[in-house]
């Protein structure tokens, strides 16, 4: 593994999020070091994201909330998600996932399963989000949740499983956490679905 340096880190700024600015130098392909570079790092912990599946039915449990992130998206700012959450100091990523899916969507998983972890933007940001699928009954699940006191205002609604994949296909989905789970999910539903 190639080697780096932090010469110098200051925090930027402490609010909701924080941002850390650091001095670092690495190690360059080509040999030596490279030069001191300066980068912001929006430091916001790591999270957790699970895509509820009901292979009796066929269904999928999407979430639906405001972003502030994309306000200037010509849909609007409400985001076609699935359930996540931050992971709170003592917590795994499946302990959120389990208590996310209470407070989003009012649903208990069953059987989870593990994908993978990835970095949504590691060239400022430090966050990864852990991915899960895991069976639910979806068959009772819907309805308007989220915690007022974080000032969630969370629509949850179950779907096809196709009809997900054509909200996938039309840009109605389109952030890189609900992407990557719905496609790494079409690889292996055909194993899980009721015979």
């Amino acid at each position: 593994m190639k080697k780096w340096q932090i010469l110098e880190k200051e925090i930027a700024f402490q609010g909701f999020f924080r941002m850390v600015t650091y001095k670092i130098k690495h190690e360059l392909f080509a040999g030596g070091w490279s030069a001191p570079i300066e980068r912001e790092l929006l430091e916001r912990g790591h999270a957790a994201a699970v895509l509820p599946y009901d292979a009796n039915l066929d269904c999928i449990l999407l979430i639906e909330q405001f972003r502030a992130g994309a306000m200037k998206d010509k849909n609007g700012p409400w985001l076609t998600e699935f359930i996540a959450g931050m992971v709170e100091e003592g917590e795994s990523s499946e302990d959120v996932i389990r208590r996310e899916s209470m407070e989003e969507a009012g649903i208990t998983l069953q059987d989870v399963h593990y994908l993978t972890t990835y970095y949504p933007t590691p060239g400022g940001c430090s966050e990864t989000i852990a991915l899960y699928w895991a069976h639910a009954d979806l068959s009772n699940a819907g309805g308007n949740y989220g915690l007022a006191g974080e000032g969630e205002d969370i629509r949850a609604f179950v779907v096809k499983y196709d009809e997900a994949m054509e909200m996938l296909d039309q840009g109605k989905i389109n952030n890189s956490l609900a992407i990557i789970l719905l496609l790494w999910f079409q690889r292996i539903r055909e194993n899980f679905k009721s015979k």
